[in-house]
């Protein structure tokens, strides 16, 4: 009996500690960014489309530059305190080891190697990208078997063309590969009407399309090949920065999930249709001292800079000139891949 009441005691004693360790202190890239009072992200030494663009009036807009401006609003309550600097893809990894970065948010494939021996962690991913291929609208072909005796321009010696030779191989399709030593004359070749088809990865199929003459002539086909996931890279070792960063892209997935958006947060946020929306929009306390921020963060960002299908949307979407399809980038309920963790 005494043996029994010692680890009663014992057990009472962990349950009055638990809450006291459940929230962990903010990591040190935090605490420095808060600090300094300004949050250093990437852009671009170039426009890279869709991710990372400059419009005619100096402005920097694209997916990559909407989710340094989500982090920025997260931890100050507006993207004001947002640094963008300027780096080509060669800088970025060194400029984030150097520590002139707090973040990389510039298109990075999640890679084992970069996982484990360049000493980097990568968020949950905010895009993944495919293999696509682009035809001509006249042909009224809906995918690569609607091309039956085709061709298809491509860049040679890349992996695109082992892609797309096995992808043609394994599903014993009739279709001639036409492969140049550079894209940008595959792209002229298809163009010009040398093949029936143009194929790369999907934003660059997309912004392809977009740089045509008449935009509407071509259509990007249903196939999808070579699925790569596309994260915020951070220094590794500070996993409550991962975290803020982490729970940033999912904030906008539950909003998207519980229909919230820049339009309507206000009128969820003082009416919230269940516990889930009052916790996110910080009706209800906590979700900020998880992570070290205020309890509204996410209510800003997503006041904002609205919900993961809105910033899609004017980035590669029906309200950007790509009209590139979200396919698996939309959430499972609308048959994509992307679905968000739990917000209890």
């Amino acid at each position: 009996m005494k043996n029994l009441l010692k680890v009663a005691i014992g057990f009472a004693a962990l349950a009055v500690t638990l809450p006291q360790a459940a929230f962990a202190a903010p990591g040190d890239t935090l605490k420095a960014v808060q600090a300094r009072g300004a949050l250093n992200c990437t852009s671009s030494d170039g426009n890279f489309e869709g991710f990372a663009e400059l419009d005619s009036k100096g402005n920097w807009h694209g997916l990559d530059i909407d989710y340094c401006r989500a982090v920025a609003t997260a931890i100050f309550g507006s993207d004001s305190k947002l640094k963008l600097i300027p780096v080509s893809w060669a800088q970025r990894f060194p400029s984030l080891q150097s520590g002139e970065l707090d973040l990389v948010v510039k298109a990075s494939g999640w890679l084992m190697s970069r996982d484990t021996e360049l000493g980097f962690q990568f968020s949950t991913p905010y895009f993944v990208g495919v293999t696509q291929f682009m035809a001509h609208k006249e042909l009224g072909a809906k995918s690569v078997t609607d091309l039956a005796g085709g061709s298809v321009c491509l860049s040679g010696g890349t992996s695109v063309e082992k892609l797309v030779s096995d992808y043609v191989a394994q599903n014993k399709y009739d279709l001639k590969l036409v492969t140049f030593e550079k894209n940008a004359e595959a792209v002229a070749a298809y163009f010009a009407n040398r093949c029936d088809a143009y194929t790369e990865w999907g934003p660059i199929v997309a912004a392809t399309r977009a740089s045509s003459a008449d935009p509407d002539n071509h259509v990007i086909l249903s196939d999808n090949l070579s699925l790569e996931p596309e994260g915020i890279v951070v220094r590794q070792g500070d996993d409550s920065w991962v975290d803020v960063i982490n729970w940033v892209i999912a904030s906008q997935r539950i909003a998207e999930e519980n229909g919230i958006t820049s339009k309507n947060v206000d009128e969820m946020k003082s009416s919230p249709p269940n516990a889930t929306v009052g916790k996110l929009l910080g009706v209800t306390p906590g979700i900020g001292t998880r992570l070290g921020l205020k309890d509204d963060w996410a209510y800003n960002v997503i006041k904002a800079h609205g919900n993961a299908e809105e910033m899609y949307d004017r980035s590669f979407g029906e309200g950007s000139r790509y009209k590139l399809p979200r396919g698996m980038n939309a959430p499972w309920q609308k048959g994509g891949i992307f679905y968000p963790p739990v917000l209890d």
